[in-house]
């Protein structure tokens, strides 16, 4: 096998774990709400993560998804990971 086909069929299997592991709406929506009850434990105990996970709107770009909250991005999701964008505002 030479170099060129042994990193396009590398590149293929990432870009397949990609499509195959992309968080879905529910894994964003965990992570939001874990997220605001660590910074906030009355927040958490309030049911904010739960309001803001539930204003959310999940977008699927195939590869990659994110979550966004009145045109905010608020999470970004790759490979089966979870990132919730730490903010200094109010969602």
């Amino acid at each position: 096998m030479t170099p060129a086909i042994k990193t396009a069929a590398m590149v293929g299997a990432i870009v397949i774990a990609a499509f195959a592991l992309n968080p879905s709406a529910e894994r964003h929506r965990n992570q939001i709400k874990e997220s605001i009850a660590e910074r906030s434990p009355l927040a958490g105990l309030l049911g904010v993560g739960a309001l803001a996970a539930f204003a959310s709107n999940y977008h699927s770009l195939g590869v990659a998804s994110y979550t966004s909250i009145n045109n905010k991005t608020v999470s970004v999701g790759l490979l089966g990971m979870v990132w919730v964008i730490d903010s200094q505002k109010d969602f």
